[in-house]
C-alpha cells in the first residue's frame, strides 16, 4: 500500500487524470445506457473521454 502512496506523491497529475477519467467515463456510460451505440462508437467516446481527461488536468496543471 505504501508503494501506491508513494507513486501517487511522485505522479499527483496521473493520479488525478485516472481519477477525473473513471469519474467521466461512469457519467459517460451511465448517460448514454439507452442511446443504442455501436461497439466501436462506445470506444471512441471512451478514447475521447480519457484524452479531455488529460487535457483538464493538464491546464489546471499550467498554475
Amino acid at each position: 500500500m505504501s508503494r501506491i502512496v508513494d507513486w501517487a506523491k511522485r505522479h499527483p497529475q496521473l493520479l488525478a487524470w485516472a481519477v477525473l477519467a473513471a469519474g467521466m467515463v461512469a457519467i459517460l456510460v451511465w448517460e448514454a445506457r439507452d442511446v443504442g451505440l455501436l461497439p466501436g462508437q462506445w470506444v471512441a467516446l471512451i478514447v475521447a473521454t480519457v484524452l479531455v481527461a488529460g487535457a483538464c488536468v493538464w491546464i489546471i496543471g499550467w498554475e
